[in-house]
């Protein structure tokens, strides 16, 4: 529990980086809390289903129950889909990073990980996820690590370490 709370302070630390600006919006954080129980339940549940299934076949199951319900969204708010923007190699090069990196490769990482370590070992290294976008925005975008984001990466590093070494 320590290593839990010293690393969500660090995730404090980074995303807000020294501007805190408490500007309260019901909806969205609602949704981001909706979003966060839903996350956990999804980990309880694959915990179970990796002891069945093999975690390619859940990541599949995943994806197209994902896509059908992209679908369904779609009869209700249809796409607009801009096929001057299809002709540049830069939109496909995003797609085929998101759809396949981003997308693909981390739930399956993400599925196997659960399925070897356990739900709740595995969420303390998505404590992680700030850390990485400080250093790969740092070093793809040139943005600035300052000294309060890099406290936070910090306590990060310290509070993941402390929660798998109280295991």
């Amino acid at each position: 529990m320590l290593g839990s709370l010293i690393a969500l302070l660090g995730v404090g630390l980074v995303v807000f980086n020294g501007s805190f600006v408490f500007d309260i919006n019901p909806i969205g954080d609602a949704l981001t809390i909706v979003a966060s129980i839903l996350w956990a339940v999804y980990c309880l549940v694959l915990k179970k289903l990796t002891s069945k299934y093999d975690t390619l076949f859940i990541t599949r199951k995943v994806f197209f129950y994902g896509v059908l319900s992209l679908c369904f969204y779609f009869l209700f708010y249809p796409l607009e889909i801009k096929t001057g923007l299809l002709r540049q190699p830069v939109i496909w090069g995003n797609l085929l990073f998101l759809g396949l990196i981003a997308s693909m490769l981390c739930y399956i990482m993400w599925n196997y990980a659960v399925k070897e370590l356990g739900a709740s070992q595995t969420a303390n290294y998505i404590y992680m996820v700030p850390f990485s976008t400080m250093l790969t925005s740092a070093v793809f975008l040139g943005e600035t690590v300052t000294f309060i984001s890099l406290a936070g990466a910090l306590c990060i590093i310290a509070g993941v370490y402390i929660a798998e070494k109280q295991r």
